[in-house]
C-alpha cells in the first residue's frame, strides 16, 4: 500500500537499555564493588574445581576489563593475575621438593632424596613424585591464585579516595593511613616514569647506577613535596580534631568494636573453612551488628562533614547482591554435592564443570551490564 510522504510515519527507534557513563553522582560505591569481589572470593573459597575457578577467574577479568577507568589504582589487576600465578608455581614447587602427604600410584619422576637428621622425621626432600599430589597441589594452588585475583579486581574497580569517604567516622584515622599507603606505590612509580622520559628526551641514559642514584632524589622530593601538601590540607580541614564523649559511651564502643571484630572474624573463618558453614554466617552476621554498632558509637567523636556522600542506589545494590548471590549458591552448592565442588585425587579422576554452579558464578557478570561506563577520553577533554 503506497500513500503520500507525509502520510508516512516514521518508526520509533528502539529501546536500547544501556548503562549511562560514570559521574560524580552516579559512581558506583567503592563498597559495592568489594563486597561484589568479596563474595567471587568466597565462592572461590567453597571450592577447588579447577573449572569453576577458571570461570570465577574470567568473570573478575571481564568485568574489570570492562568497567574499569584509566586511574592509577585500576592498572594493579594485571599485578594480581601475575602474583597469582606465581603463588601456583611456588605450590607447585613446594609439593615436588618437599613431597606431599597425599598418596599416589602414578610416579611421574623420582627425585635423588636428601637424607635429613633423626629430629626432621616426616618432613623429605626429593623422592618420588606422582601425579597425585601434583593435582593436588594444582587444586590448592589454583584456589588461592583465584583467591588473590578476585581482591585485585577490587583494587582495581574501587577508588580508594571513595572508600575512604564510604568509612564510618570512627576508622576515618585508619583509613587516611590505608588510602595514603595504597596510593604511594602507584604514584612513585608515576614519577619514576616521568622522570626517565626526561631523561631519555635529554640524551642522558637511564639504566645503570648512576643514572638510579640521580633519578632517586627528584623522587623523594616529589614524594617530600607531596607529603607537606596533602598534611597541608589535612590540617585545613581540621583533620584531627575530636568530639567529647561520656565515658560509658566510649567504654561501650570499645566493648562493641572488639567483640564484632572477633565474631567477624570468626565468622569468616567458619565461611571459608569446610566444616565452619552452619556456624560460620550466624557468627559473621552478629559480629557484623555489634561492630556496626560500635563504630556508630565510635564516630560520635569525630568532627567531619563529608561532601557528596555516595549513595547507595539500585545499581549499587545489584552490583553487591550479584557477589552475594554467586557466594551464596556455592556455599548450598557446597553443602548439597561436596564431590562435584571438590574432584577427587585419590583415585586420580578428571574434574567435571557442574552446570548449575557455574550458571550462579555466571551471575557475577551483572555488574557488567548495569554499572555505569566508565568516562571515555573524549568526556574528559570536553569537560576540561
Amino acid at each position: 500500500m503506497t500513500g503520500s510522504p507525509g502520510s508516512v510515519r516514521s518508526r520509533p527507534a528502539p529501546l536500547v537499555l544501556r548503562a549511562p557513563r560514570a559521574t560524580r553522582s552516579n559512581a558506583v560505591p567503592a563498597g559495592a564493588w568489594w563486597l561484589w569481589a568479596l563474595g567471587l572470593a568466597v565462592a572461590a573459597s567453597r571450592t577447588s574445581n579447577p573449572l569453576l575457578l577458571g570461570l570465577l577467574v574470567a568473570v573478575a577479568g571481564y568485568v574489570v576489563a570492562a568497567r574499569r577507568t584509566d586511574a592509577p589504582w585500576a592498572r594493579s589487576y594485571g599485578t594480581f593475575l601475575r602474583l597469582g600465578l606465581f603463588v601456583l608455581a611456588v605450590r607447585l614447587v613446594f609439593s615436588v621438593v618437599l613431597g606431599s602427604p597425599v598418596p599416589g600410584a602414578h610416579t611421574l619422576a623420582d627425585l635423588p632424596e636428601v637424607p635429613l637428621p633423626g629430629w626432621a622425621q616426616g618432613i623429605r626432600v626429593g623422592g618420588r613424585v606422582t601425579a597425585e599430589q601434583v593435582v593436588f597441589a594444582l587444586y590448592g594452588g589454583a584456589q588461592l591464585a583465584a583467591l588473590l585475583i578476585c581482591v585485585g579486581a577490587a583494587n582495581s574497580l574501587a577508588s580508594p579516595a571513595r572508600l575512604l569517604k564510604s568509612l564510618p567516622g570512627a576508622l576515618y584515622e585508619v583509613g587516611v593511613a590505608a588510602v595514603v599507603a595504597m596510593t604511594f606505590a602507584p604514584n612513585l612509580v608515576a614519577d619514576v616514569a616521568r622522570l626517565r622520559t626526561a631523561r631519555r628526551l635529554r640524551g642522558r641514559p637511564t639504566g645503570g647506577v648512576g643514572a638510579v642514584l640521580q633519578i632517586g632524589l627528584p623522587v623523594l622530593e616529589s614524594a617530600l613535596e607531596r607529603s607537606v601538601a596533602v598534611a597541608a590540607s589535612m590540617d585545613a580541614r581540621g583533620y584531627g580534631r575530636s568530639a567529647r564523649v561520656p565515658r560509658g559511651v566510649r567504654r561501650t564502643t570499645r566493648a562493641l568494636t572488639l567483640g564484632g571484630l572477633l565474631g567477624v572474624c570468626a565468622g569468616t573463618y567458619g565461611l571459608l573453612a569446610a566444616e565452619g558453614a552452619v556456624y560460620g554466617l550466624p557468627l559473621l552476621l552478629a559480629g557484623l551488628v555489634a561492630a556496626l554498632a560500635g563504630l556508630r558509637l565510635g564516630g560520635r567523636r569525630t568532627v567531619r562533614t563529608r561532601y557528596r556522600p555516595d549513595r547507595w542506589g539500585a545499581r549499587a545494590c545489584l552490583v553487591a547482591g550479584s557477589g552475594a548471590a554467586v557466594a551464596a549458591a556455592m556455599i548450598w552448592a557446597a553443602a548439597l554435592s561436596p564431590e562435584a565442588l571438590h574432584p577427587g585425587v585419590v583415585p586420580l579422576t578428571a574434574p567435571v564443570l557442574p552446570l548449575w554452579p557455574a550458571a550462579a558464578v555466571l551471575v557475577g557478570l551483572l555488574p557488567a551490564a548495569v554499572a555505569p561506563l566508565p568516562p571515555s577520553p573524549s568526556d574528559s577533554e570536553e569537560r576540561t
